[in-house]
This record gives structure tokens, C-alpha cells and sequence, in this order.
């Protein structure tokens, strides 16, 4: 019989992959989305779908951005999905593919797909896994399916997700179609949205901080320079 890893495997795993240090800014963000991921992963109910691959890399894209050096991005990427029995090549480009379907679909049609599948003809791949999901008697939700779904919504119309009311009203409708739980899903979302403003801030703070820095040791350098000349 085998034993499932825990979450000290997982994570033992996962720096083996990525052997080289994260910064302190991102660290919290890695290792909650590792947990996260590993969790789902020795979830008997839980099954991969490329919505919820979407909502991985679109999680891992904004919370990630402007992570210097850029290979070190990719290495932590290909740790995370590595570590928890993934294919950081399949999440890509099938969050890519799915992703790709929701930019070409406005938000009236994008929300009819997620409501009411049967109703539609538009969406291909996407609309045959909505259809799935409402046929099945049971489905593992999970914040990141949830941040697929919204990433979804926000690629069709960003317009609707940007309002409160409508984005609410979309996501009480989305979740009761597919038998997701409403308000964790609307809270998850919310949430989601807040700390990627609170990074948003905290990358700015960062670039004042190196900006100013950078000033200080330029004024310096002008100092000794004219100091020499004199």
C-alpha cells in the first residue's frame, strides 16, 4: 500500500527542483500556492481540468510578475507543478488554449456558456467541460478553479468583473449553474483580487525603495567625483 506525501515531501521536492533562494516579497505567495496544489493533489475528489490549469498560471503570473532574474520565474513555475506530480508544459498550454477561447468571446456569451452550456453553441473545448461539470453529481471545488473561472470572465469582459454588482451577480449565477459553493467562491474571489493589490503595492514600494537607492549611490559617486576634481 502506498502512502501519499505530505507536505514536508512536497516541499522537500520542490527545492530540489528549484535549488536557488526566493526572494522574501514572493516567498509567502510560493509556498501558500504549493500548499495549496499539494493538497488538491492526494484529494481523491479532486480531478485536473484546464480551468483550474488557468487558474494556476494566471495566480502564478500576476502574483510573480516582476520577479527578477526571469529563468528563476520559469525554474519556480516548473518546482511547483514538478513537485506536486504535474506538467508545468501541459498547465501552460492548457491554460493558453482555454485562455485563448475566452479572448475570443464577449461577456454575454462568455457568462451564457458558464450558466447555461446547452443554450450555446460557442466555446468548443471550454463549453464541452462546463457541460461535464454540470452533469457530474459531484465536483471538487477549489480556489483555483475559481480563479480559473474569474480569469475567464475577466478575459471576455473585463468591464463585468470590474463591477462589483456585476461581477457578484455573475458569480452567484456561474456558481449555482455548476453546483459551486456561492459564497466561498465570491469570497475566494475577493480575496484573490485584494492581496493581488496588496502585491501590486508592495512592488511599487520595492521600485521606490531601489529607485531612491540608486539615486543616494549615484549623488555619492557625483560627490567623490567632483571632491577628486577639486
Amino acid at each position: 500500500m502506498s502512502t501519499l506525501p505530505t507536505v514536508s515531501d512536497t516541499k522537500r521536492k520542490f527545492y530540489q527542483h528549484h535549488t536557488r533562494p526566493i526572494h522574501s516579497v514572493y516567498r509567502q505567495v510560493v509556498e501558500e500556492l504549493l500548499v495549496e496544489m499539494h493538497l488538491l493533489s492526494v484529494n481523491v475528489d479532486f480531478s485536473y481540468d484546464p480551468i483550474y490549469a488557468l487558474g494556476i498560471v494566471s495566480t502564478f503570473d500576476r502574483f510573480m510578475e516582476g520577479y527578477r532574474p526571469d529563468a528563476d520565474k520559469t525554474s519556480i513555475f516548473e518546482a511547483l507543478c514538478r513537485s506536486t506530480s504535474g506538467d508545468p508544459q501541459q498547465y501552460r498550454q492548457d491554460s493558453e488554449r482555454i485562455g485563448a477561447i475566452a479572448d475570443g468571446l464577449s461577456g454575454e456569451e462568455m457568462t451564457a456558456l458558464l450558466t447555461d452550456p446547452e443554450s450555446t453553441t460557442v466555446g468548443g473545448e471550454l463549453r464541452d467541460r462546463v457541460l461535464e461539470i454540470t452533469r457530474k453529481d459531484s465536483f471538487k471545488y477549489s480556489r483555483l478553479f475559481g480563479i480559473g473561472l474569474f480569469n475567464l470572465l475577466e478575459r471576455s469582459d473585463a468591464k463585468l468583473t470590474e463591477s462589483e454588482k456585476e461581477r457578484k451577480a455573475a458569480l452567484e449565477k456561474i456558481g449555482d449553474r455548476l453546483g459551486l459553493p456561492q459564497e466561498k467562491l465570491i469570497k475566494d474571489l475577493e480575496l484573490y483580487r485584494g492581496n493581488l493589490e496588496k502585491m501590486r503595492q508592495a512592488r511599487q514600494v520595492i521600485a521606490e525603495a531601489i529607485a531612491s537607492d540608486r539615486k543616494k549611490r549615484e549623488e555619492r559617486e557625483q560627490q567623490k567625483a567632483t571632491s577628486n576634481e577639486q
